[in-house]
């Protein structure tokens, strides 16, 4: 069977939330496909079986119930903007043609205020001829659109917010026409209310879209940062090229001040580079030949060449992007329930809009009345806020995140994070900097340093935890001339055995590792010194040959100077914290003491961590986990919401929910906070736009609410709510560093 696919298509032509909604079922009525539609982002994910449905089914399905549809890889960033731009500036024709047309009903209806003016004593300012000629322009012309979308969701076999707009406009139009061209003087006409109705649509539909545009702002800051071209050494000639043309292995010159266009690795010179495009941290790094350097970082020293390494949509920029976009594009638990109203509430409306015109008759006896009571109520219905509600707290609290460094892999765990009322944090790496260095070197007895070295060097060689790689480094320091060990095996949060040249079983790890082998440490002389270095918060390894002790190696990790800061955050939170470590129990107890942490457990293998989380859930907690290490996969799986360091390992990056890439647990307090603040957006923004609804449907069914009105505040209900979503921009943190 042929793995599952997932694609992202831009879709053209959502006008509201019931489109969005329409487009996701009909697509889930395909085999293996699933479906979800972002009205807020005009983006679909979809996920399908291509043996069984291909993209050009998909795009097509969507074309036929009336929307267009592209896949979003094959729109450049540049040609999308541009797209964009085109949309707006035909949205804004067209208000513009129908505000100078609706100007004279403006200035009629201002009169009304003036009972006493000359003007405002006659029945009609201006002739009827010449109002509908203005109405007919604003209905048929800049309106246009409206119909041709109303008409495409009709023949798909259900109803949008373009056929409530073309119905309340239409009747008022129709009516006054009859009116108008039938001689019935003695009754009113309301081609003022048809015009300024789609004329404050439009100017509502320009706003939303301005407002959705500085939404999505983050995601398209975060697109321009790649530079268009990149400078390609060959043969000592230096020439430009399109990035697009950039490959993999060729040799590129960056000069002081521009930005990296690809992912490469330095070959000569060096300098320092500004990664705050993929860390949130503006301190420059320092880089020279042989290290790595991002897309988008910033030269800020002298020139150097690089080797380009990954390209495209395979650079960390292009991955984050990608991360950003499928967070953006997914749906939050929370948004059922409105997806669900707004899927039915069109042809909701269109009943209530005509029992009003029906009961309002019938009660009055005046048709007059009683139409205009069905197109307001037509007219305020419109489901837009309901489908913004909560996609652009999503794009605005996503992008903001991604600016500072808060990567998050989806909604759900967005959503999630509010709840988190215990934190476990791993130690190496997350609590301290994770790059340990050899303080002291403790031989056993006859065991000469050179021999104990050789050994541990030797196998640290063949491991990527921390701690052997800084055991491997002091040994190439030393010179030391390490051997290639048979059968390595590693066991995680324990140790690594193999066998040397002489087919000796050689070990290196904890003192459980050890003492489990059967290999006992007596040594008086080595327990003091132990004892001393734990004081100095030291983390030891220890090595063996065969049965034999060979002596320890105490290793010093700081603590980053952020941890202690973000311990006494979280608890403002009203989060408890622990620390879960494979290492021993003193240099344990001293870290958690000087970082303020109240509860800790050490000596632990990777399952375990997982089954202390496990328990802290039967408890009744919800549980974040930090971690970065591959001994922290395990935990990280089975937490509520899993949080990896941007620096860790690629393991512990693929189990995490959120990415933090500045590698500093600070962040953990503020993604908390973002998933709050995130949250209570959504929640404001859905009450908003229900009790929206719930008022101004009955307000304009018993005829309180004129055409007009109903018209602005609709018009308005979506600004409102997008507006309200972009307050999110203020959430990160006060200028005096105190989270909000």
């Amino acid at each position: 069977m042929a793995s599952k696919k997932t694609v992202s298509l831009f879709i053209k032509g959502m006008e509201c939330a019931a489109c969005s909604s329409r487009i996701e079922k009909r697509l889930n009525r395909l085999p293996d496909v699933e479906a979800s539609v972002n009205f807020a982002t005009e983006k679909a994910q979809v996920t399908f079986d291509p043996s069984v449905t291909q993209i050009s089914d998909i795009i097509k399905i969507i074309e036929k119930i009336g929307y267009g549809a592209i896949e979003s890889e094959k729109i450049d960033s540049e040609k999308q903007r541009l797209l964009e731009q085109k949309l707006r500036k035909q949205t804004l024709y067209c208000f513009l043609l129908a505000l100078f047309c609706s100007l004279p009903f403006l200035l009629q209806m201002v009169m009304m205020f003036f009972p006493n003016h000359s003007m405002a004593k006659t029945e009609s300012e201006m002739p009827r001829l010449i109002q509908w000629g203005l109405a007919t322009i604003v209905e048929f012309i800049a309106g246009a659109s409206f119909f041709k979308a109303a008409w495409k969701s009709l023949r798909s076999g259900s109803a949008n917010m373009d056929v409530l707009v073309v119905l309340g406009t239409g009747m008022a139009y129709l009516y006054s026409s009859i009116v108008t061209f039938g001689g019935f003087r003695h009754l009113h006409i309301y081609f003022e209310a048809s015009a300024m109705i789609i004329t404050l649509v439009l100017l509502g539909r320009l706003l939303e879209d301005m407002a959705k545009n500085r939404a999505g702002s983050a995601m398209h800051s975060l697109l321009s940062l790649q530079p268009p071209i990149g400078h390609i050494e060959e043969d000592g000639h230096i020439s430009d090229v399109v990035v697009s043309q950039i490959q993999a292995g060729n040799i590129l010159v960056i000069r002081s001040g521009e930005r990296v266009p690809v992912d490469g690795q330095i070959v000569a010179g060096e300098s320092s580079f500004d990664e705050a495009m993929l860390t949130g941290e503006a301190m420059p790094v320092v880089k020279q030949a042989g290290d790595t350097v991002f897309a988008a970082s910033i030269n800020k020293g002298g020139a150097v060449r690089i080797k380009a390494i990954a390209v495209g949509a395979h650079t960390a920029l292009a991955g984050i992007i990608r991360m950003v976009e499928e967070a953006q594009g997914s749906k939050a638990p929370i948004q059922k329930l409105a997806d669900k109203i707004a899927g039915i509430f069109v042809p909701v409306v269109i009943v209530i809009a005509f029992l009003t015109l029906a009961v309002s008759w019938l009660l009055t006896e005046s048709f007059s009345s009683a139409l205009v009571s069905a197109v307001s109520t037509l007219v305020i219905a419109c489901p837009c806020s309901l489908g913004l509600a909560v996609p652009t707290a999503i794009m605005v609290g996503t992008g903001a995140g991604a600016k500072k460094g808060i990567l998050i892999r989806n909604v759900d765990a967005l959503e999630r994070a509010k709840n988190i009322n215990y934190l476990v944090v791993d130690k190496t790496g997350t609590i301290t900097e994770g790059k340990p260095e050899v303080a002291t070197v403790s031989c056993s007895a006859g065991i000469k340093e050179e021999d104990l070295l050789t050994v541990a060097t030797s196998l640290a060689s063949q491991s990527s935890h921390p701690l052997s790689q800084a055991i491997a480094s002091f040994g190439r320091d030393k010179d030391i001339t390490i051997f290639l060990p048979d059968h390595i095996l590693e066991k995680a949060g324990l140790g690594v055995t193999g066998t040397d040249k002489n087919h000796h079983k050689i070990r290196m790890g904890s003192l459980r590792f050890l003492e489990e082998s059967g290999i006992k440490i007596q040594d008086s002389a080595l327990s003091q010194l132990h004892q001393d270095e734990h004081k100095k918060e030291s983390s030891f390894v220890y090595i063996a040959r065969d049965n034999q002790y060979l002596g320890s190696i105490a290793l010093a990790d700081p603590v980053r100077p952020t941890s202690k800061k973000a311990v006494e955050r979280l608890y403002d939170l009203g989060i408890e914290v622990a620390m879960l470590t494979g290492d021993n129990d003193i240099t344990a107890q001293k870290i958690a003491e000087n970082v303020g942490i109240r509860h800790y457990k050490a000596g632990l293998l990777p399952e375990d961590k997982a089954n202390e989380i496990q328990s802290l859930k039967k408890q009744g907690h919800y549980v974040g986990m930090v971690g970065d290490g591959i001994n922290d996969a395990p935990a990280l799986a089975v937490a509520d919401v899993s949080f990896a360091i941007g620096a860790g390992s690629d393991i512990a990056i693929e189990s995490a929910d959120i990415i933090l890439m500045k590698s500093n647990l600070e962040e953990v307090a503020l993604a908390i906070s973002l998933s709050r603040a995130t949250m209570q957006k959504m929640k404001q923004n859905l009450f908003f736009a229900f009790i929206y609804n719930v008022l101004g449907i009955p307000l304009a069914a018993f005829g309180f609410l004129n055409p007009v009105i109903a018209g602005a505040a609709m018009a308005m209900s979506s600004v409102s709510v997008v507006s309200n979503s972009l307050l999110l921009s203020r959430w990160s943190a006060f200028p005096s560093g105190e989270i909000k």
